[in-house]
C-alpha cells in the first residue's frame, strides 16, 4: 500500500437508501476508523473547526488516543463541518482510490442523515432550509422582512436569536419584492448578433439566492451573456437542496433533483446549456446529485450539461472570444475563490474571468471565508465563522485593491463583515458581489 496518493480523487455513490447507511453502530465504527487515520495525519488541522475539535478530543483524552474518547463527544466534530469539501479535494491523501477510502464530508453527511432519521432536527432548523417558501413569503413583505432582519434592529434580532438560533451580529441576506424570474419575464436584454459567440443558447438556473435575494447578480450575468451573443432563458423550478443536504435530508434532495432535472431536460433537448449562478448549486447539479441518484439518466444528463457562470464565460473567451468593449476596473480586484467553486475541480475560473479585463490587477484569495451557508449565521457558530474567515478577510483587506468579489454571495458578505470586525486604518476594498457583476460594469451594462 502506498503512503498517500497522487491519483485524482474519486467519490462513491451515496448509499442513502441502504438501511445500514443510518445504522448508529455502523456509523460509529466508521467514525472511529476515519478519525483514527485523521489523528495520525493531521494535514487538515487548519482547514475548519472540525479537525481542531477532533484532535483536541484525542490529545486531552486519558490515553492520548482515540480509544479513550467517548462516542458522544463526536457530535461537535460533526456539527463543525460545513461540507465545504476542501479536506476531500485539497488536503486528504487518503481519498478514493486510496485503500483507506476516506471521504470525511460524506461521513459527516451520513451522521446527519442518521440524526434526521431519528427525528433529531429542531423545528426551526427545518424551517430555515425551506428556502423557496421563505423567499416567496419574504418577497411579499420585503421591506418589512429586511427591517426585521437588519443588524441594527436589536429587538427583532434578539427575537430571531431565540426563535431560530440566528446570531444577532450576523449580516443576513436581504430579500427583493421582485424575484429574478419575475424580472426576467418582463424584459430580456438584446442579444448581440455581432458577438463571436452568437448562436449559443443557455438557460440560467436562477438558484434560490439569486432569485429571491440577489436578482441584480442574475441580471448582470444575463446582460454579459447577451453582450456576448448568448440567448438566455431564466428558470427556477426548485431549490437545489444544498440546505437540505447540510441537514442530512437526502431523500428530499433526491426529490428536488428529480424535479429540477425534469424541468431542465426539455431545454437541453433544444440545445441550451445550463448555467448555475451560485457555486454551491452548480456543485449540487454537477456532482452531488449524480452521487445521490447514480442511476437516474435525467440527472446524469443535466450534470454533463451544467456550467458555473464563471466557467461558462471563460469558455466563451477561450473558444470564440469575448465581445469587445471591456474597460479596466480602477483599483483592481481581490477575488475570493469559493470553496464550492474549488470543489468543482474546474480551476480558478473566477480569477480567469477577471483577468479578461484590460489593465486590471487581480489578486486571488484562496482561503475559506468561514461562512458555510446558514452555518455561519448560527449563534453556536458565528464566532467560529469569523475566526476561520479572518485570514481570507485580512488578505482581502490588505490587498490594496479597490474591490473585493466572491463567487459565493454569502461568503462575500461575510468577508466584508469580517473585514469590518478586523478594523484598521487602511481603506477597505468595496464589496462588488460576484465577479460577473464587475464584468457587467466593465462593459458599461450596469
Amino acid at each position: 500500500m502506498r503512503e498517500g496518493s497522487l491519483d485524482a480523487p474519486t467519490r462513491h455513490p451515496i448509499a442513502w437508501q441502504d438501511p445500514e447507511f443510518v445504522d448508529s453502530a455502523k456509523i460509529d465504527a466508521e467514525l472511529r476508523r476515519v478519525f483514527d487515520i485523521c489523528h495520525g495525519c493531521r494535514r487538515c488541522f487548519n482547514l475548519c473547526d472540525s479537525f481542531p475539535k477532533l484532535f483536541d478530543l484525542i490529545d486531552e483524552s486519558r490515553t492520548g488516543e482515540l480509544d479513550a474518547v467517548d462516542s458522544a463527544a463526536f457530535k461537535p466534530v460533526v456539527d463543525a463541518c460545513t461540507l465545504c469539501d476542501m479536506c476531500f479535494m485539497t488536503k486528504c491523501p487518503y481519498v478514493p482510490p486510496h485503500a483507506f477510502n476516506l471521504d470525511f464530508p460524506h461521513l459527516m453527511l451520513r451522521y446527519r442523515a442518521m440524526e434526521a432519521a431519528q427525528g433529531g432536527l429542531a423545528f426551526a432548523e427545518r424551517q430555515l432550509a425551506a428556502t423557496d417558501r421563505n423567499g416567496k413569503l419574504a418577497g411579499v413583505v420585503a421591506p418589512l422582512a429586511n427591517w426585521a432582519t437588519d443588524r441594527g434592529n436589536t429587538r427583532m434580532r434578539g427575537m430571531l436569536a431565540k426563535a431560530a438560533d440566528l446570531d444577532p451580529r450576523a449580516e443576513l441576506p436581504k430579500y427583493h419584492a421582485n424575484s429574478f424570474v419575475t424580472q426576467a419575464k418582463r424584459a430580456a436584454p438584446e442579444v448581440n448578433a455581432g458577438a463571436p459567440a452568437h448562436g449559443r443558447k443557455a438557460v440560467l438556473y436562477s438558484t434560490c439566492f439569486v432569485n429571491y435575494n440577489d436578482p441584480d447578480m442574475g441580471s448582470a450575468a444575463r446582460a454579459v451573456l447577451a453582450k456576448n451573443g448568448v440567448e438566455t432563458e431564466v428558470v427556477h423550478p426548485h431549490c437545489c437542496g444544498m440546505p437540505l443536504l447540510e441537514q442530512g435530508r437526502i431523500a428530499e434532495v433526491a426529490a428536488a433533483a428529480r424535479e429540477v432535472a425534469a424541468a431542465l431536460g426539455p431545454w437541453i433537448d433544444k440545445g441550451y446549456d445550463v448555467i448555475a449562478l451560485v457555486p454551491s448549486c452548480a456543485l449540487m447539479l454537477k456532482f452531488e446529485w449524480p452521487l445521490i441518484l447514480p442511476d437516474d439518466a435525467a440527472v446524469k444528463r443535466l450534470a454533463s450539461a451544467t456550467f458555473d457562470i464563471s466557467e461558462y464565460v471563460v469558455d466563451i473567451a477561450r473558444k470564440e472570444g469575448l465581445a469587445p468593449g471591456l474597460a479596466p476596473i480602477p483599483g483592481g480586484v481581490a477575488v475570493h475563490l469559493a470553496c464550492h467553486a474549488r470543489a468543482q475541480n474546474m480551476g480558478q475560473k473566477a480569477a480567469d474571468l477577471l483577468r479578461l479585463l484590460p489593465e486590471t490587477d487581480v489578486q486571488v484569495v484562496e482561503r475559506c471565508s468561514g461562512h458555510g451557508g446558514s452555518w455561519g449565521f448560527k449563534r453556536a457558530h458565528f464566532d467560529t465563522a469569523v475566526k476561520v474567515g479572518r485570514p481570507a478577510a485580512r488578505q482581502a483587506r490588505d490587498s490594496g485593491k479597490g474591490f473585493v468579489a466572491s463567487e459565493c454571495p454569502l461568503a462575500g458578505v461575510h468577508l466584508a463583515q469580517t473585514m469590518e470586525l478586523l478594523g484598521g486604518d487602511a481603506p477597505r476594498p468595496t464589496l462588488a458581489g460576484h465577479p460577473i457583476e464587475l464584468l457587467a460594469r466593465a462593459y458599461g451594462l450596469v
